[in-house]
């Protein structure tokens, strides 16, 4: 079924509404006048790709006076790997500063403004600066049958180590349950993966209930109260002497060891290992490898030329521990979580239910120090730089994604106008639901989106005629700003079509032929972006979300199915719109008045609609 009606009678109507109303302040005079002529900040921005060191100063005048031409207002910068050969310039080098101050300078002169990636490539928070120490970190162990009573003396296996760091945790012993003893569905939680088995695997983050924890026969888990610790008789070099009891007995030698995960597709000078993204300490000092400096280079032209960094899509794996987990764990959620270090290896602890109430605190608290410490904390290192943080927070993330979205300055979806070679278009259109229910939630004005990527079936076909009716479906969702996917740097003035970016991507550059054409096409944008800043989105509905961690209602609602048509399942909107709200926001932000749930921010729902879930901690149960 076609949505161009959709589209086009939402937009219509946002539009006179905006111009009748004047949309609270604003007169309407004044909305008519920046209708006509948009304001700077209301233009479209780009993703600006470069390949790999290939970066010349004249390249950047060339392309940064192309978007000034064509109506473009601002650049994200990533630096890639997609096969260009290696260029000159080193990421992150002396040589590569002065070329983004030098980018800064020419953005100052022409009107344009600067976001910068975090790092190089797209996937992760890393680079050649982060220490393996510093690095993101997964609980790995080893294991020693013995059967007592005897005197044990000997060495325990070292468990896994990667890039030569590992740190003990905790050594415990327990009587060993027999052979084929019933664990946690069968699934081992040693890998960082421990998150994104539950979005793969189909299962269900939220507290089942009773009903759905069979408990194993007696003596096929382990009692927490036969649980030895024998941390203190190891010593350094891993030996130990215990006097085993009666029985058969495991040994767990636990600690921790960086993922391995590094941030990519980066060139060689720019990748490094993923930072600890729970540690305050590490993302300070990912700051400091990289953005600290390129502030330091650009000068007093951070935070009015150079206004943002940006953390894109969380395409990394995840992390199960950092260094002061235990004691952070046990603050958050009132107990110790060492005893229950046995279920991390899929055995049981006191039975199903614990140990699954266990898995429920342990996600929790990581989806807690995620938000606080990596999204958290690299927001107010770039404030303390006058700069703005942009975040695309989904796709496999350790958190809630309506939270983490939150903690951005200002959240991005993403939307393709072909989805993987399904010949559908709206892939990803589930993120546009989330984020800008994430902006309006959490009260962000500007709600951005990595907008129009594509596969190598693009190939110079599309235009903007083929892809205006995806880019309006967008608007009416509530996404304000459009950041182009992509433009692929051109270090060379006259060389056409030109570098591309492997085989992702929009081909958006001056080398298309088009491209001197496109300036009406970008202040058609520019004008629907003005007044879709105006005012605040209209929802009766508030849908909160399950508790627990991780949350997506990308994979609620499958929509990574390449064969489904994404949009229809993104809108399911029966003439009522609504955002969806995380409890977090629903426990600290929202309130009753006169009959409406408000936020602090402006925003009032008719109706709260409830999760379809059975469990709900006390907390949001008094809320």
């Amino acid at each position: 079924m076609s949505h161009k009606p959709l589209a086009a009678a939402v937009l219509a109507g946002l539009f006179i509404s905006a111009l009748t109303t004047g949309c609270g302040s604003k007169p309407a005079a004044d909305l008519s006048r920046s209708f006509a002529t948009p304001p700077p900040s209301a233009r479209p921005w780009v993703y600006w790709f470069w390949s790999n060191g290939n970066i010349t100063r004249e390249g950047i005048t060339a392309d940064l006076e192309a978007m000034k031409r064509a109506g473009i207002g601002g650049v994200l910068i990533m630096e890639v790997d997609q096969s260009a050969p290696q260029g000159p310039v080193a990421f992150g080098g002396p040589e590569w500063r002065k070329l983004f101050a030098f980018v800064c300078s020419e953005a100052e002169r022409l009107g344009l403004e600067v976001n910068m990636n975090n790092d190089a490539g797209w996937c992760g928070s890393g680079g050649p600066w982060v220490t393996p120490e510093l690095a993101a970190q997964k609980v790995v162990w080893s294991e020693t049958a013995v059967r007592g009573p005897k005197r044990f003396e000997g060495a325990l296996p070292a468990p896994e180590t990667i890039a030569g760091y590992y740190r003990d945790i905790r050594v415990l012993a327990f009587p060993a349950p027999p052979a084929g003893a019933a664990g946690i569905d069968g699934l081992r939680y040693k890998t960082a993966e421990l998150a994104t088995e539950f979005h793969y695997n189909g299962r269900s983050s939220t507290l089942p209930t009773r009903a759905a924890w069979p408990e194993p026969a007696a003596g096929e888990t382990i009692a927490r109260d036969r649980i030895v610790d024998l941390t203190g008789l190891m010593d350094a070099a891993g030996k130990i002497a215990w006097d085993v009891p009666a029985g058969e007995w495991t040994i767990l030698r636990f600690g921790h060891t960086p993922t391995g995960k590094e941030n990519a597709p980066a060139p060689a000078s720019g990748r490094g290992l993923d930072c600890d993204k729970m540690s305050l300490e590490a993302i300070k000092a990912h700051f400091d490898g990289f953005l600290g400096p390129l502030a330091d280079a650009v000068g007093e032209r951070t935070g009015k030329t150079f206004v943002s960094v940006h953390i894109d899509s969380w395409e990394t794996n995840t992390q199960n521990w950092t260094k002061d987990f235990a004691q952070e764990f046990r603050r958050r959620r009132g107990y110790d979580p060492l005893p229950f270090l046995p279920v991390l290896s899929g055995r049981l602890v006191d039975g199903r239910g614990v140990s699954e109430r266990f898995l429920w605190d342990f996600r929790q608290t990581i989806s807690e120090l995620v938000l606080d410490r990596y999204a958290g904390g690299l927001q107010k290192l770039a404030a303390g730089r006058g700069l703005r943080l942009s975040i695309e927070a989904y796709t496999t993330c350790p958190t809630d994604e309506l939270a983490y979205g939150g903690r951005a300055d200002e959240p991005m979806g993403e939307f393709w106008p072909i989805w993987f070679g399904s010949g559908q278009p709206y892939g990803f259109g589930f993120t546009c639901t989330e984020m800008t229910s994430a902006g309006h939630i959490y009260g962000k004005r500007i709600i951005g989106a990595e907008s129009f990527t594509s596969t190598d079936e693009e190939r110079w076909l599309l235009h903007p005629a083929k892809i205006k009716e995806i880019g309006d479906w967008a608007f009416a969702e509530g996404i304000n700003r459009f950041v182009f996917h992509r433009y692929a740097m051109q270090p060379w003035p006259n060389v056409k079509p030109g570098l591309a970016m492997g085989p992702w991507g929009l081909h958006y550059e001056r080398t298309q032929s088009w491209w001197n054409l496109s300036t009406a096409w970008h202040e058609y944008l520019a004008r629907c972006q003005y007044l879709l800043r105006q005012g605040l989105f209209t929802a009766d509905v508030c849908y909160l979300t399950p508790e627990g961690s991780p949350q997506s209602i990308g994979i609620q609602k499958r929509f990574f199915a390449r064969n489904s048509d994404n949009r229809d399942e993104a809108r399911d909107r029966t003439g009522y719109n609504f955002d969806l709200c995380p409890p977090e926001a629903l426990l600290t932000r929202m309130s009753v008045k006169d009959g409406r749930l408000v936020l602090p921010d402006g925003m009032s729902y008719r109706l709260l609609v409830l999760p379809q879930v059975e469990t709900m901690t006390p907390a949001l149960l008094r809320k």
